[in-house]
């Protein structure tokens, strides 16, 4: 019966239930790769944030880090080695080091939460447009009932009914597509504020580690010497 309705639907209402589908497929599509990937990257980020921790240097403590790129660790460990090492072998002195440093972590934690929140702001536009589109779909099949009445002059229930149900229908659809498309884009909003805090965490992590291998280095008196420093690539391999 449903399908039935559909396909004796106006175009107009034919086009708007095909874009609701769209939307629903694609929003289904990004809450399960999402999901996937919010979740792994939060346990990367909490088993990553453990091992750093324990490291008794900060060379150990990069290494322990692995190669995996998909880490969200993984660019934020980058940025900060890249510019200890950069600022360490030009000589600088360890306030320099470490607010350069501090900077670095922070543009890595900004780099790493816009790559992990990609494809999520289309379910809020899903989850604020798709009732308005199936309200277009409602409104344009109650034109469409009006407009039978008008033709055929009568109010019967068998002239009336395609054009309300075909408006019950792009209503309901309409509703389908958002409800899962809001509660994922907030569920993975929280998900995603638990990973900036590991993030923000491991910044502060190596930023004391940070300066407590300038501390050691300027107490044995080699500050400026670069081969205490960590390759840059020291962090993926």
């Amino acid at each position: 019966m449903g399908l039935h309705v559909i396909f004796q639907a106006t175009l107009v209402a034919q086009l708007v239930l095909l874009l609701l589908l769209v939307m629903s497929v694609s929003s289904w599509a990004i809450i399960i790769q999402k999901w996937i990937q919010l979740s792994m990257a939060r346990k990367q980020a909490l088993e990553g944030l453990e091992r750093f921790t324990k490291a008794r240097d900060l060379r150990e403590a990069v290494h322990s880090l692995g190669g995996d790129s998909s880490s969200p660790l993984y660019n934020v460990a980058q940025q900060g080695v890249a510019e200890f090492n950069r600022l360490k072998e030009a000589g600088n002195s360890g306030d320099v080091v470490v607010d350069n440093v501090r900077r670095a972590l922070r543009q890595g934690v900004s780099e790493s939460m816009t790559k992990l929140s990609s494809s999520v702001p289309f379910l809020a536009t899903t989850a604020n447009t798709a009732p308005f589109i199936g309200l277009l779909g409602t409104v344009w099949g109650i034109m469409y009932a009006f407009h039978q009445i008008a033709q055929m002059k009568t109010a019967s229930i068998a002239v009336v009914a395609p054009g309300i149900a075909e408006a019950l229908i792009a209503t309901a659809v309409g509703l389908f597509v958002a409800i899962p498309a809001s509660v994922g884009y907030n569920s993975f909003l929280s998900m995603m504020q638990t990973i900036e805090g590991e993030l923000v965490n491991f910044a502060g992590v190596f930023l004391n580690r940070v300066q407590r291998e300038l501390n050691t280095s300027r107490g044995s008196g080699a500050a400026s010497a670069p081969a205490s420093g960590v390759s840059p690539g020291a962090a993926p391999r």
